[in-house]
């Protein structure tokens, strides 16, 4: 078998896979400020199951027109019902919550930027392999970056310690979704994966919105807004590239890229929100930026 080079390989890719990375770069990054707009009108519970009830209504004429190849094992449904559990309850429900207790959307971003170094260094784990100490020094710096953006309180603003622990489950959330997805290498058709996982999103917190909040909502037009782009943009656009790129085993590409989400996210939370942005949140970011290519770096190797 003659071996293509990867160079080749990369560019008989279809223009839409090799874009595809950065769509998914540009909406996750605004999913963060778009959040915190809509929870200044529903408590974050109820607007994820706002959220995720569109979200599936906004699918099933997709499921209907495509009629696409539905998975045949319980071993299957169980893993989209598992990964859908562990990215839209944890990781969504946990950030959430965590920007409505205080956290803002930049510091919220630059926590969950750590997702790529954690992927890197426990996937040697997953596969049997030993990582070495320039993936710890990555982690390292990584984490220190973290820890001086949520430090600094002049730079994105104070962050309760209830909402970083808040925060950092999140991120145990979405980096385990990740690990499992590599490791079960089942490939799912993108519109049963997100009709399912917004189903389990959907029956989870509904409940939990019930249990722990009023599920008050003000319909004020900026609610309106962001539950258009957390559904359009975010639950089928930035999830649906998310898993269809981990399925292609596009993982590194978008661990590479995860780092440039939280400039963007201050970026935008400023022109959206009026967060500030200073020199030092741009340090504490820069800092973990280097973690993350001493981790990447030493995970192609």
């Amino acid at each position: 078998m003659i071996e293509v080079p990867r160079a080749e390989q990369r560019a008989a890719e279809p223009l839409f896979w090799r874009a595809a990375p950065f769509i998914f770069l540009i909406f996750w990054s605004g999913g963060y400020s778009f959040a915190k707009l809509g929870l200044a009108h529903a408590e974050p519970l109820t607007l994820l199951a706002l959220r995720y009830g569109l979200a599936v209504l906004a699918l099933l004429p997709f499921l209907m027109i495509r009629k696409p190849r539905w998975p045949v094992s319980a071993g299957h449904w169980g893993a989209i019902a598992l990964t859908g559990f562990l990215i839209q309850c944890v990781y969504f429900g946990l950030a959430y919550l965590a920007m409505k207790r205080g956290m803002n959307a930049g510091t919220t971003a630059i926590i969950m930027a750590l997702q790529p170094i954690l992927v890197a260094a426990a996937a040697p784990l997953v596969a049997g392999e030993r990582g070495g100490r320039y993936l710890w020094l990555g982690l390292a710096l990584g984490f220190a970056g973290v820890v001086l953006v949520i430090l600094s309180e002049g730079s994105l603003g104070p962050s309760p310690w209830i909402a970083v622990l808040l925060a950092i489950c999140a991120l145990a959330g979405i980096t385990l979704a990740t690990l499992f997805e590599k490791w079960h290498g089942l490939k799912t058709d993108p519109v049963i994966g997100g009709v399912v996982q917004y189903i389990v999103g959907f029956a989870v917190l509904l409940p939990a919105a019930r249990a722990t909040e009023t599920m008050a909502v003000d319909w004020h037009p900026e609610l309106v807004i962001a539950l258009a782009y957390l559904v359009i943009a975010n639950s089928l656009i930035s999830i649906g590239l998310y898993i269809a790129l981990l399925q292609r085993g596009d993982a590194t590409r978008i661990s590479a890229l995860l780092y440039l989400v939280p400039p963007l996210a201050m970026v935008l939370a400023w022109a959206i929100l009026g967060e500030a942005v200073t020199t030092l949140a741009f340090a504490g970011f820069a800092l973990s930026a280097a973690g993350v290519y001493i981790v990447s770096r030493t995970a192609r190797r």
